[in-house]
């Protein structure tokens, strides 16, 4: 796959301070198609269920809008908590505005968390992007993998 002008334009948006002072980006040099393919490869080397993976965070996000900003023990399976920022982000992909509500979850069986922010929850579904390496609100395949799935 080529680098198409959205894509282009999606990865001018994501560079340290257009949208967010340390950007989308992180320390990734790779060309946003390369980052989005590898990380798609690495979901199907894991055998992620990414649709099921993403029903599971919005439901962790509802449980934890109830219990805004107190810790909350969901299915004695994970320990999550959800705050919120003043303000909102625009999508680098121009495609939605979200406000700054970060989730954390820790899965109670093997101690594995996870910080997620609605941003990041379209980014993954809409877009199959989990920003870039060294990006401080990356997920890492990975760990959705040890923190939803096991």
């Amino acid at each position: 796959m080529k680098m198409t002008e959205d894509l282009k334009k999606a990865y001018e948006n994501m560079k340290t301070g257009v949208i967010t002072a340390g950007g989308f980006l992180g320390n990734d040099e790779r060309l946003l198609i390369d980052i989005i393919e590898s990380d798609e490869e690495k979901i199907r080397s894991l055998n992620i269920n990414l649709q099921d993976d993403i029903k599971k965070i919005r439901y962790l996000f509802e449980k934890g809008k109830e219990a805004f900003e107190e810790p909350l023990t969901i299915d004695n399976k994970w320990l999550i908590k959800v705050d919120e920022a003043r303000g909102h982000l625009p999508c680098p992909f121009e495609d939605g505005i979200f406000r700054k509500v970060n989730l954390r979850i820790k899965n109670l069986n093997n101690n594995e968390e996870l910080l997620i922010t609605e941003l990041s929850l379209h980014l993954i579904e809409k877009h199959h992007f989990f920003q870039g390496k060294g990006s401080p609100f990356r997920v890492e395949p990975e760990k959705l993998k040890k923190v939803l799935e096991e």
